[in-house]
């Protein structure tokens, strides 16, 4: 029978992260281009076999516009921030509603402000990233921070690696 103490030592808080791009005029661009390269695409027909389609120019763009957008991207990790300090955030945004369980507009800044590790932030730093961000984003940095405290503690289950190695060992193991 394992003793907890030998458990406790062994036990490490929930993290998890999240990956948000800062740039959102860029991705804005690749959007606007993308339904461009489809009415070009649709529409084109060559005068003659020499010409290029002119969907090259705008591909070249997009792909240039996409690396932009991948050195905009940034990283956001969380960890639990434990039981007693959960709680205590959770009782100090309470909701007005009586079927909610939270402010939903206070708490989620305050559990994020909370339970970021890397880049640490305060509750304004949260407000005021919030002002840049989509709403989408601000939900997945919330999803995020929410699920480090939600989530139970069984190992995630990777579709993805899981297909890659079995393409690649042939099926085998």
């Amino acid at each position: 029978m394992p003793d907890i103490k030998a458990l406790l030592a062994k036990a490490k808080p929930r993290e998890g992260s999240t990956t948000i791009l800062l740039d959102g005029q860029v991705a804005g661009e690749i959007e606007r281009l993308e339904a461009e390269l489809l009415k070009v695409s649709e529409d084109w027909q060559p005068s003659d076999l020499a010409e290029s389609h002119p969907g090259r120019k705008i591909g070249e763009q997009i792909a240039k516009l996409r690396k932009e957008a991948r050195d905009s991207e940034a990283v956001f990790r969380f960890r639990y921030i434990g039981d007693g300090a959960y709680s205590d955030l959770m009782a100090g945004h309470p909701s007005k509603d009586p079927n909610e369980a939270f402010d939903s507009t206070t708490f989620p800044r305050a559990l994020i402000a909370a339970s970021a590790v890397d880049p640490e932030m305060t509750e304004d730093d949260v407000k005021a990233l919030f002002e840049v961000i989509s709403q989408g984003d601000i939900k997945k940095l919330f999803d995020t921070a929410w699920d480090v405290h939600n989530s139970s503690g069984l190992v995630p289950f990777s579709l993805a690696a899981s297909a890659l190695l079995a393409a690649l060992d042939g099926g085998e193991k």
